[in-house]
This record gives C-alpha cells, structure tokens and sequence, in this order.
C-alpha cells in the first residue's frame, strides 16, 4: 500500500484594484477564491489575504516592495502554489514564478482546473479542453519537479510527467482544430439527445443559483436523492435530473446545475454554458438565493446576467428561492417570509430544516398549471406514438375522430409543445 501524496500547500492572493468598480467587495471575493481553491482536490490553502493595488505594474502585476514582501510571506507559509484571483498576463506570471520560486495558478487556469476535474458530458469535456489549451497556447506549460502529480486534469498545478506536455504552439493548433471537429459532431447528435429528452412525460424544473446557495441540499430534500451537497465550489458541474413525485401529486423532472460565479473568465463561458443546456429546457426555473450572505443581493445579479447570456427565454416562469433563512436571528427571519409573501413567485424556505418546502411545492404545481395553454392538434391514425405519449403527459383534454385522423384538444406548456414536435 503506498502513501497518499501530501496536499500542495496553497496560498491565496485577491489583488483589489482600488480604482476598479466591483459588484463584489474584496473579503467577499477571496473568500469566494478560497472556496474555488478548496473545490480542488489535492490542495490545501495555507493562508489568504487581500492585496490593495494602485496601479498594476505590466511586468509583475505589484510593484517590487510588494512582490518582496509576499515573497516573504509566501515562504513563511511555506506555500508551494499561489492563487491570484484575477487574471495575470503570461508575462506577469512567469516573472512572479522566477521571484517567488512557487507555481502560479491565475484565476482562469485554475477555474479550468476545476472545470476538469467535474466534466462528465462528451460536450463538457471538449469544451474544457478547448478552453485548456487556448490558455496554455498563450504560456506553454512548464515543468516544475517539486511539485508530485496528485490527480487528473490540465497539469497546472501538477508534477513532472504530466506537465511535460509537447506545448509549440503548432501542436496545440492541431489539437484544436481536431477539437472542435469533435465537438461539431458532438453538438450534432446533442439535437438526438433533445429529441430521446421529448419522450421524458413530465414538466423540467431546473435549479439554478449562485454556488454554496443550497441548491444540491434543496434538489436532495426534494427528490430524495444523495448528489454531492458539500460547502463547495462547482460541487455539481453537469445536470444530476431525477423523477419526482411532489407531494401535491405533479410528476416532475428536477435537473440540479453547477452554481453560477462573478467574473466568469470569457474563455470558460462556452464551457460553462456546455453544463447549463437544461436550464433552456425547462418549463420552471428555480433561482436559489442564500438569503442569509450579506452580497445575496449582488448574487442574485450575477445569477440573472449569466441567464439572460444564456438566452433563457422571456416565458419560462422563475420563481426565487430564499433559502438558508434558518441562518437569520428570528426577528429578521420573520421580515424575510413577511416580504416573500407579498411578492410574486418567491418563497422563504430552509433547505437543512424543511422549513417552507411545502409552500414552496405548491406554488412550483401552480406555476406549472398557469403556464399552461390550451391548442388543439391533429394526427393522423398511423401516429399513435404521439397520441400515447400525450396520454402519459396526462395533457389531453378531450379526443375525436376525423376524416383526416386523430383530433386531441390539449393543455399543456410551450416546453411541451416543443418535445412533442420533436417525437
């Protein structure tokens, strides 16, 4: 039996650029980039501070005191890996490496890290891939020997074997042309997937938020379930879907997602946005918000900016879920379901507790009914595969027979309408 390979000893740094307009204040920030870092396995973070910054200096981000002093502080900590949460120029990080003698992780390789490490989808994988190797073009990746190989993934914060990767950049040109040709084919038999997702007989209802809002804990109360629900970053990145009875009786599909994060690098969108396919097909979208984080309000744009890029359409319902309102003192607690009761499609509820889940089940089997509409369609007597699977729907309102075929009155959801075109 051979030894587990010790942590890399990380230390976390978030530059704040005091001229710079942010959503998110700097503790907030690192302390999102701390819980990035520990979403990774193998790593542990050995110390995190906030870095004011004037002016960034093209060479080495910090001017040279500053470079000296964290330095300093680095080796006191006896840091092998920093994380800059932000992005650094190739120049910058191989400067910063040759001073500080540690391997450098900016905030987009080591998101890309991350992203590896939870891919599971064909579509997933190539995307990250793709997005790996559009980064490591501009740096080519270097060897560093101190550091022993822990796991799988991009080799950024690897050892020797894994990171002596052929990096001219011809070579990854090649690759990523062939990677693309892959993901065409992928995204193509993704339109067979869609059309296998129309035989699904029940209404999605996707869970999106900001990360650690509770979502996984949420999607496990109520389905039952036992999907990755720790205080992580990216701890789910591909849709987990399951079958679910509600207790007011509606069949449901629930697709739980990766938690959304500010300042997403654009190069990871695409691969982001490879993961959140479901969220466009759902009939119901639930916002999950930890009511209780003091930048809940500044979550909650984020969340709504990256679905708006994703193209969500106009009329699919959202409904906003408060939740984690166990954590409040009872006066505030009381005010949070006081608000929520007056506004439409919100709902206060506790994840851990249970608190609030039944209302919240009915309005999400109300939400579902008022979006209904009513049409009548007609199938030829050779179709009965559409007419059975409107059955199972249990969308049909009433049936006759033509001369031309079967005439089904139906009241269903525009999501439905679409998979039934695709059957």
């Amino acid at each position: 039996m051979g030894h587990e390979a010790a942590p890399t000893r990380a230390f976390v740094i978030h530059p704040d650029l005091r001229r710079q307009e942010r959503r998110h204040a700097p503790e907030y920030a690192l302390e999102e980039a701390k819980s990035l870092a520990l979403a990774l396995p193998g790593l542990e973070v050995v110390g995190a501070k906030v870095i004011p910054l004037s002016k960034p200096v093209p060479a080495t981000l910090f001017g040279s005191g500053k470079v000296d002093e964290l330095k300093e502080m680095f080796h006191d900590a006896e840091a092998e890996l920093v994380l800059v949460d932000g992005p650094l120029t190739p120049v910058q990080q191989r400067n910063l490496e040759k001073k500080w003698k540690v391997k450098i992780l900016d905030r987009t390789g080591l998101i890309l890290e991350i992203f590896s490490d939870r891919a599971r989808t064909r579509e997933g994988v190539l995307q990250v891939e793709m997005a790996a190797l559009g980064y490591q073009r501009t740096r080519l990746v270097r060897a560093w020997t101190h550091l022993e190989r822990q796991r799988g993934g991009l080799g950024f914060v690897g050892g020797p074997g894994e990171t002596q990767i052929e990096a001219d950049r011809r070579a990854i040109d090649e690759q990523l042309v062939r990677l693309r040709r892959q993901l065409e084919r992928v995204v193509k038999t993704r339109e067979l997937h869609r059309s296998a997702r129309a035989k699904v007989p029940f209404p999605i209802v996707a869970l999106v938020g900001y990360t650690n809002a509770g979502k996984s804990t949420l999607f496990n109360h109520l389905t039952g379930a036992d999907v990755l629900a720790k205080d992580m970053l990216f701890a789910t990145l591909d849709p987990t879907m399951r079958r679910v009875k509600l207790d007011t009786g509606a069949e449901v599909i629930m697709s739980d997602t990766v938690g959304f994060i500010s300042d997403l690098p654009t190069q990871l969108v695409a691969a982001f946005r490879a993961t959140l396919e479901e969220v466009l097909e759902a009939d119901v979208v639930l916002h999950v918000r930890d009511i209780a984080h003091p930048e809940s309000a500044e979550q909650k744009a984020d969340v709504e900016d990256i679905l708006s890029d994703l193209g969500l359409p106009e009329d699919v319902p959202v409904i906003e879920v408060w939740n984690k309102i166990d954590l409040l003192d009872p006066e505030d607690s009381a005010a949070m379901h006081l608000r929520a009761e007056r506004e439409e499609h919100i709902r206060a509820i506790s994840a851990v507790t249970g608190e609030g889940l039944e209302a919240l089940v009915t309005e999400i089997t109300q939400t579902l009914d008022s979006a209904r509409h009513r049409e009548t369609v007609t199938l030829p007597f050779s179709d009965g595969k559409r007419r059975a699977w409107a059955y199972k729907e249990g969308i049909v309102l009433d049936e006759r027979q033509t001369e031309d075929g079967v005439e089904l009155d139906l009241l269903w959801t525009a999501t439905q309408a679409s998979r039934f075109a695709h059957l």
